[in-house]
């Protein structure tokens, strides 16, 4: 049915050795859209992704990509996706054309139809001139988008991504993002990436936010912003528990501690400092006012900054 989710996630749960990777994930992507699950290293998104692409059964809870189950009819799954897994598999002492030949023979493409499948993702994917070239001798940024355009062969309807922009450059990633929605507006892929990387995850059209095996938020990055409102305030000084006070005594405000700076949300945020600079209490070495970031997203809803969980 034309109105079944691309992704559909319910209550799914998966440990290792008693320890859980994931509990009680929900969620759906709809067609056509590009879907980030955004989180620190160890936060579950490859374990999400392995169920996703039928490496691993789910224990609890249950997976479906475009209806079909990803325990029952795995089969069904692999037909409808395409993947691009972190590490990369090509061979690289091929060429990305014999790469791409290779690929295509486990999917029974032959003569023809696999050549011009070939040509027309390499042209799609600015690789024409670059076919014929070993892979060993490709830049990061190229060897991602014959990558890509190996989990395209087959012509899959959903495309998993597993941290794509890895060790790709600032340009490269720019360009491999343009590839990725230029997929999506003009072939209907749906896309579903894993991603660290806050930058790229404010580009997905959806988001998910995994923390230690926990959906703690889902919805489009500009909604998930929202959902802070205001300003966001942060302090710096040689006594983060007296400025804390200060604060919360002068300013009626109730802010916490993240990374040895002083943190606070407030509609009038810079307002608030104003007031407070006329006359400090205590020594602020620094004062940041911006707008509500995806990192104040996950401080938000875990309590923790992003990069803290990643170094832990």
């Amino acid at each position: 049915m034309s109105n079944t989710p691309a992704v559909s996630v319910q209550s799914l749960g998966f440990s290792y050795n008693n320890n859980s990777a994931l509990r009680d994930v929900s969620f759906e992507v709809d067609r056509s859209d590009i879907f980030g699950l955004l989180g620190p290293n160890g936060g579950g998104k490859t374990t999400l992704f392995r169920i996703l692409s039928t490496l691993l059964p789910p224990e609890k809870g249950t997976a479906a990509v475009f209806g079909a189950d990803v325990r029952a009819q795995p089969i069904s799954v692999r037909r409808n996706i395409g993947v691009v897994f972190q590490g990369q598999s090509l061979d690289r002492h091929l060429t990305a054309t014999e790469n791409l030949e290779h690929q295509g023979h486990l999917y029974g493409l032959r003569g023809a139809d696999l050549r011009s499948r070939i040509d027309a993702l390499f042209d799609r994917l600015d690789l024409a001139d670059r076919k014929n070239d070993v892979v060993d001798t490709l830049s990061g940024g190229l060897r991602q988008r014959v990558e890509l355009a190996k989990g395209l062969l087959h012509a899959p309807k959903l495309l998993l991504l597993d941290e794509p922009s890895t060790g790709l450059d600032p340009a490269a990633r720019l360009q491999f993002w343009e590839h990725l929605r230029t997929l999506r507006d003009h072939d209907n892929v749906t896309i579903l990436l894993t991603t660290h990387l806050l930058e790229e995850a404010d580009k997905c059209c959806s988001l998910g936010v995994l923390d230690r095996g926990t959906l703690v938020a889902v919805g489009t990055p500009v909604e998930l912003k929202n959902r802070i409102g205001g300003e966001t305030v942060s302090l710096v000084g040689e006594n983060p528990e007296a400025i804390v006070k200060e604060l919360s005594d002068r300013l009626g405000v109730q802010p916490q501690i993240v990374d040895g700076s002083v943190r606070f949300e407030h509609p009038q945020g810079s307002q608030l400092i104003a007031r407070l600079m006329e006359n400090p209490q205590e020594q602020i070495q620094s004062v940041t006012v911006s707008k509500p970031t995806l990192e104040d997203v996950f401080i938000r809803t875990t309590g923790r900054s992003f990069t803290d969980d990643e170094s832990g």
